[in-house]
């Protein structure tokens, strides 16, 4: 048995393939889109979480996660107002530059406004998890969604899990920026029945500038797949200032277009800014804050990319 690391397990997916799902998801992407909803998905390595909302205070807890830290990377941050009380709390600021996500400050913290993000399961414990949820998969015609993060970075992992699920006859999904050598994706298709394909954008120089990866390979890759007639399930994000424009939204539909009767649906995604604070929770730095796309706008985008005879739907 190998091991994988997951920041998530999600139930009662509706969005992530048919039926009601369970979708597993991967930590450690090479992607680095600054718009991402789980910035947490990106590092393959646990890290530290700070939710203000859940601290005590430093005084409730004597101080317990500063005491903790073995590098002086917990210091006493803002002020914030008890909701019920309106008592004046101390709370914390984590000085990133210094913690290096050891955890200890985590395993002193009972109020889990200081927890750790990744979790490591065997191939064998996963699979028994997703099992759990047998029930709803097998009423609604749903399964498991295997997602990240990027899960072609954990293959063994991966393809173990996969294997485990169809041998006890579960619909499987994988969510895939496609961005991996042919041979690391080809390992998957014995034991995938649906692929949720990534596609950000058709001009590489543009995707590589923004997500710091060209997608010569990923268009390579999709179309391999659709050549093996593997089922294609195309998700768009639609990303003010970077991919929202006709002149992209047309190329992207007659790519694919290329790609024949594989592709059973395209579902564009609009930008939405909740991963906002998730990415203040693990970092000090800046995410991508846009205005989200109009319900208009989404729809005219919808009609281009239908006028090519595609089945299009809004996420």
């Amino acid at each position: 048995m190998t091991s994988g690391r997951l920041y998530d397990i999600q139930g009662f997916s509706v969005q992530d393939g048919p039926g009601i799902r369970t979708t597993a998801f991967l930590k450690g992407c090479p992607l680095r889109c600054p718009w991402c909803h789980s910035p947490e998905s990106q590092a393959f390595n646990k890290q530290l979480s700070w939710m203000s909302m859940r601290c005590l205070g430093l005084e409730a807890c004597n101080s317990r996660c500063m005491k903790a830290c073995p590098k002086d990377a917990i210091e006493e941050g803002p002020l914030k107002t008890d909701v019920q009380t309106g008592a004046q709390l101390r709370t914390v600021h984590v000085k990133r530059d210094l913690c290096d996500n050891c955890g200890a400050c985590a395993d002193k913290c009972y109020a889990e406004a200081l927890t750790m993000c990744g979790k490591d399961y065997t191939s064998e414990e996963l699979v028994n998890r997703l099992l759990q949820d047998r029930n709803f998969f097998e009423n609604s015609g749903g399964g498991v969604t295997i997602s990240g993060g990027e899960p072609l970075c954990q293959i063994d992992f991966v393809v173990e899990v996969l294997k485990g699920l169809k041998e006890n006859g579960i619909h499987t999904a994988l969510d895939t920026t496609g961005f991996a050598p042919w041979e690391t994706l080809e390992r998957t298709m014995p034991y995938v029945d649906l692929y949720l394909y990534d596609l950000k954008h058709m001009d590489s120089a543009k995707h590589k500038a923004t997500v710091a990866v060209p997608n010569e390979q990923i268009k390579e890759n999709v179309k391999k797949l659709a050549e093996h007639g593997k089922a294609l399930q195309i998700r768009i994000p639609v990303i003010p200032r970077f991919n929202e424009d006709e002149e992209n939204i047309r190329a992207t539909a007659e790519f694919c277009v290329g790609l024949g009767s594989a592709v059973q649906v395209i579902q564009l995604l609009p930008y939405h800014n909740m991963g906002v604070m998730k990415y203040l929770r693990i970092s000090d730095g800046k995410p991508l804050e846009a205005t989200p796309p109009s319900d208009e706008k989404m729809e005219h985008l919808r009609d281009i990319m239908a006028s090519y005879g595609l089945n299009v739907t809004i996420h």
